[in-house]
């Protein structure tokens, strides 16, 4: 089964709100296994409106509609529904009833212009609406469905939930799953990834139902993912799929591979140091505090997070942290900060960062020159360069990102 996502608001098409109703839609869909080949934004007009669900529904086998259900002379959703569906749009006592009910409920007084609410197309079905006032509608048109959902988030995810997703299923006279994992990777250039990725590309190839397919997606600062996704018959059936290709994977790209789904880096070396049982503290200079900030936003962050200390000022370093004179843009310098914090907050494992953020030079070094330094027990500090590309920002947050990939990696290896 086929269905479409249609958003409807002239704020979504001038970026004042962003859609995120047609992402969590398309999700749901893919639990009952149903394919959601496009979705669209449209604004508030009705013969656009009308042109884009007659496209759909060539297309698809049901449609879902959110927003345009609202009381205003601009919310002509339901308009545009009964245009498509070749009939009247009148006022339905049943609706009206629901409407009235939803401002008894909150103490409110109706204004006459809710009543447009209760305009329902002929043959629709309403879905009754709980959370807000405006009633949903579950269209026929020949053998296909218009769901009409609020744009309200809650109000729609509720709707959603509690009507169509039943009648989708009774619609499609068959259980199935989509299934989708997403494995992070960092640190590696999507061109590489893809010649790594090759064999099980051509592997998977033609190999028919139930296997998995792979889709690269660059997501800049959250690195290159690797996207699986696969139809079964059942949950368990689709799980095991993913768990077979995620492992065939894993031997090809190897340590790249530093989360799975939402898993963060932070989370991921957050997973490591509470396993090792030890206790970590950072010593930042370039990045200002993004490396504490990206760990303390890791949940439960204080069972093993000791502590930050952004020493930016030469003098600081220091004085607090035990550099020697000379330069402060140095391995040397990146060693000595992860060891001093370390003695500093009595951790077990020290990180730092210190470097050239840009627009200028310092100590003769181009923006973009840094480096991390790690303190490990009973191990001599290490350190590491990168030479990083962009704006002061940018080079902020990929040194953040590339001090906790190495952290992570030397969790993974040696500690």
């Amino acid at each position: 089964m086929r269905a479409e996502v249609i958003a409807v608001g002239t704020e979504l098409l001038l970026g004042q709100i962003v859609d995120t109703n047609s992402t969590w839609i398309a999700e749901r869909l893919a639990v009952i296994g149903v394919d959601c080949t496009h979705q669209t934004r449209v604004g508030d007009n009705v013969a656009r409106i009308v042109s884009v669900l007659e496209a759909a529904l060539a297309r698809a086998d049901a449609v879902v509609v959110c927003g345009g259900l609202g009381p205003t002379q601009d919310d002509v959703t339901r308009e545009a529904i009964a245009v498509v569906m070749g009939v009247e749009l009148a006022p339905d006592a049943a609706a009206l009833a629901l409407v009235e009910q939803a401002f008894r409920a909150r103490h409110h007084e109706m204004s006459p212009s809710n009543r447009r609410q209760a305009d329902v197309p002929a043959g629709a079905r309403l879905i009754d609406q709980r959370l807000g006032t405006a009633p949903g509608l579950i269209c026929p048109v020949g053998e296909r469905v218009i769901f009409a959902l609020p744009g309200v988030p809650d109000e729609m995810k509720e709707m959603f939930e509690r009507a169509v997703m039943p009648e989708l299923r009774r619609r499609a006279g068959e259980s199935g799953v989509i299934a989708s994992r997403v494995l992070r990777t960092w640190g590696i250039a999507e061109s590489r990834l893809g010649e790594l990725v090759a064999p099980r590309l051509a592997a998977l190839d033609g190999a028919g139902e139930g296997t998995p397919t792979i889709a690269f997606l660059a997501r800049g600062l959250e690195g290159v993912q690797l996207r699986l996704t696969v139809k079964a018959a059942s949950v368990d059936t689709a799980r095991a799929a993913l768990d077979r290709e995620e492992v065939a994977l894993r031997g090809l790209v190897g340590e790249h591979i530093f989360g799975v789904d939402d898993e963060t880096m932070a989370a991921r070396v957050a997973a490591l140091l509470t396993v090792r049982r030890a206790t970590l503290a950072v010593a930042e200079s370039y990045t200002g505090g993004l490396l504490a900030s990206s760990l303390v936003a890791v949940p439960g962050a204080s069972a093993w997070f000791r502590g930050g200390l952004v020493a930016y000022a030469s003098g600081v370093k220091r004085d607090l942290l035990g550099l020697a004179a000379g330069p402060v843009v140095s391995p040397a310098a990146a060693k000595a900060m992860a060891a001093g914090v370390c003695r500093l907050m009595g951790a077990d494992v020290g990180l730092a960062t210190t470097g050239v953020a840009g627009p200028d030079k310092q100590e003769e070094l181009p923006a973009g020159t840094v480096f991390a330094g790690i303190a490990f027990p009973d191990q001599p500090p290490d350190a590491v360069g990168f030479n990083l590309f962009g704006d002061r920002q940018r080079v902020r947050e990929l040194g953040t990102m590339n001090a906790l990939d190495w952290l992570r990696r030397r969790l993974e290896a040696d500690f």
